[in-house]
């Protein structure tokens, strides 16, 4: 009897996982990734869902160590993803999105992660305080897809996304349906149809991030002539060009000249780096100024030398 009444006080003070504070339990669960927190442990015990579903866990989701399972096709969308792989996505989504209840103001996706046109629009009609959103990779992304995604994220103030073919449908949503938006960055060439589309429907942008791409020079002279509102302009590592006479048609500028310098002076921070000994900038000219980010460093993708916009 004795021994059993030790037994039963030692068992008493034993505080079990299900009986510690939800502050705890949070803070934990703060340190699982993606796949934890969506493997089954909201439904260990109703304090443990609790947990999981604090807005602390989900003001990001940061998708970025899941790529497609994808092979190259000659034909739109010129990429085409494994099934499996497809609902691997899904099933993180809806998992992810039902725990997060509405909480999530950044979603962050790999650039090798090609998103369907389903998975954005559910993924949209359950993030509507989205602020910040980095999708490189639009392939199998529509326009209507897009757009009405766009039109559900009134509170979007940040973009990352591709080059594309026809800028001004998602520019001129963006300028209609949000009304705080900043930065954008762009992973790929920019050329005169897309700084004459953003002139046109984002004159007010603050921050735009061109690094390590083609840029022209006539294109940079638009940029800064028009958005008058710009603080913050970063175009390292690009290999910058200029049009010139036949036989040569182009070339490459080493040096970035006074008339853009002092055009450029009016910015807060004009961020440039063309040294050819820097590490990035040759792989940007080895590449061809289209950097084939999955031959790098996993994870290099992701800097800026703009803060905001580094992950």
């Amino acid at each position: 009897m004795w021994k059993a009444s030790i037994m039963e006080d030692y068992d008493s003070n034993i505080r079990r996982w299900e009986d510690l504070d939800t502050d705890i339990l949070v803070k934990i669960f703060q340190l699982l990734d993606i796949f934890d927190l969506t493997s089954g442990i909201a439904h260990v015990c109703s304090s443990w869902r609790l947990a999981c579903c604090d807005p602390l866990l989900w003001k990001t989701l940061d998708l970025s160590m899941l790529r497609s399972n994808f092979i190259k096709i000659p034909l739109e969308p010129f990429v085409y993803v494994d099934g499996r792989s497809d609902r691997t996505l899904t099933r993180l989504l809806k998992i992810s999105l039902s725990l997060g209840r509405q909480s999530i103001v950044t979603l962050i996706f790999h650039f090798n992660l090609y998103v369907s046109d389903e998975q954005l629009t559910y993924t949209a009609e359950r993030c509507p305080k989205l602020k910040r959103l980095v999708l490189p990779a639009w392939n199998r992304i529509k326009i209507t897809g897009m757009c009405k995604a766009i039109r559900g994220w009134n509170e979007l103030e940040s973009l990352t996304m591709p080059c594309i073919a026809n800028p001004p449908y998602i520019l001129e949503e963006i300028s209609m349906h949000c009304k705080n938006f900043r930065e954008l960055k762009i992973m790929g060439p920019c050329d005169i149809y897309f700084a004459s589309s953003l002139a046109a429907f984002l004159p007010k942008l603050k921050v735009l991030s061109l690094r390590c791409s083609t840029l022209y020079k006539d294109v940079l002279i638009l940029i800064l002539d028009s958005l008058q509102h710009l603080e913050v302009l970063n175009i390292s590592h690009c290999i910058l060009m200029e049009v010139v006479p036949p036989p040569n048609y182009k070339r490459i500028i080493r040096e970035i000249d006074m008339s853009i310098r002092q055009k450029a002076s009016r910015l807060r921070e004009f961020l440039t780096c063309m040294d050819g000994t820097c590490t990035m900038c040759q792989r940007t000219s080895a590449d061809e100024g289209l950097v084939r980010w999955y031959k790098y460093e996993e994870g290099l993708w992701k800097k800026d030398e703009v803060r905001s916009l580094s992950l």
